[in-house]
């Protein structure tokens, strides 16, 4: 189940960067699960991980390889998280970034290995090794829709985005694929993304660019509270257009606006595909003192529990949402001059229940697909925003039957 329908993404091809996909059996016979990319000499790559203390053998050796060369191939496998597997995934991380580097005639430094799956067993590493030429065969810049699908888990569809922007007469590409259903928190979330340019751009301001555009997308996205082990994002800048961003800060202003809001629609495409979601909630607060509160308070609301079963359940059970911005935290927070809306409808002010409030408009909200819960703090003028789900039935049917 996802909430809204499946756009029609028309993926533009990034000159410079291929993409090759194919079956390699790992956890599911029939079903893509291996993909290769490559982009041209000269590249940059820049990534956030997981700040989970028990990140993936992938997530350590990409870390360390980013660090230690000028990467240009990735490789992703799906069905298999390499996580919570020690030495022997170490090792096999490796071996997927060594056999891949052999196949393109790279250093193995020059790879970075991406896994998503199951926690805690042993990665196929004989399948992945045997396959990896298939999907080095397909390696082409129309790969985006094939490599949306390899990298899928318990997503039901895949997540893509493309966008163009222009700037002296010329155009610039933006691609990028993502996925995650579950295990959806910041810092990261249990979901990859990979996005690509054909823009020139430093390492240094590639990776300032990814963390400011990873701030207010994946870092702002919620299912169930829990952090994966695995989640990276990555950004490619292949530098095949003429345009350069390091020298050119209109150009920065216009492409970092361009990257982020592609990464808004590949994070909210998650949280629309979230397990067993049927609401896409936007939590904003408003009138904050600083980021940080707001964000406290909007991560209370949209991690709670019992909003999160009132939203699927319809319930205009306002009470609730009131309870979690109570206990976000927010020191010194004054419950008499704050105002909490659900939708267009005033539910909260002075303290307790909006006299003009009607339980018939609060259902009208709540009947919806999407919507939105507003907070305003009174306390400043800070905006953030964080997007979830509600928690249904099927998110349980989901993770309890996860490996099987």
């Amino acid at each position: 189940m996802a909430v809204g329908r499946l756009a029609n993404v028309n993926y533009h091809p990034i000159e410079g960067f291929q993409l090759g996909t194919t079956e390699a059996g790992i956890k599911t016979s029939g079903r893509k699960d291996l993909v290769v990319m490559l982009a041209q000499a000269g590249s940059s790559i820049a990534g956030v991980f997981t700040t989970n203390a028990f990140c993936a053998a992938p997530v350590q050796l990409c870390k360390r390889h980013l660090l230690e060369d000028s990467p240009l191939a990735l490789v992703i496998n799906t069905g298999n998280a390499n996580a919570g597997t020690g030495l022997v995934g170490d090792a096999d991380a490796f071996t997927c970034c060594q056999e891949l580097a052999k196949g393109l005639s790279l250093n193995s430094s020059q790879v970075l290995p991406f896994s998503t799956g199951v926690i805690g067993e042993k990665l196929p590493i004989e399948k992945i090794v045997s396959n990896l030429p298939h999907a080095i065969k397909k390696l082409d810049v129309n790969g985006w829709q094939d490599a949306a699908l390899g990298i899928l888990t318990t997503d039901t569809r895949t997540k893509g985005a493309s966008v163009q922007i222009e700037h002296l007469g010329q155009t610039i590409s933006l691609t990028g694929i993502s996925k995650g259903s579950g295990m959806i928190r910041p810092n990261m979330a249990t979901m990859l993304a990979f996005v690509a340019t054909d823009v020139r751009c430093s390492p240094t301001l590639t990776q300032d660019l990814l963390d400011q555009a990873v701030e207010q997308s994946f870092n702002r996205i919620t299912v169930d509270g829990d952090m994966s082990t695995n989640d990276s994002c990555m950004l490619i800048a292949t530098g095949a257009s003429s345009l350069c961003l390091d020298d050119d800060s209109e150009l920065i202003s216009k492409f970092s606006k361009a990257l982020t809001e592609l990464m808004q629609q590949l994070a909210h495409a998650i949280v629309r595909d979230g397990e067993g979601a049927t609401k896409f909630i936007s939590v904003e607060v408003e009138g904050g003192a600083n980021t940080q509160e707001c964000l406290q308070v909007a991560y209370a609301i949209a991690h709670s529990p019992l909003t999160k079963t009132a939203m699927f359940a319809s319930d205009p059970n306002w009470g609730r949402i009131l309870c979690a911005v109570g206990y976000s935290g927010v020191p010194n927070l004054d419950v008499n001059t704050l105002t909490i809306h659900l939708g267009d409808c005033l539910l909260v002010d002075q303290g307790g229940c909006a006299a003009s409030y009607t339980e018939s408009a609060g259902q009208e909200v709540m009947d919806q697909e999407e919507i939105i819960i507003r907070v305003d703090l009174k306390r400043g003028d800070i905006k953030q925003t964080v997007w979830t789900t509600d928690l249904s039935y099927d998110y349980v049917k989901i993770n309890a039957d996860y490996r099987s």
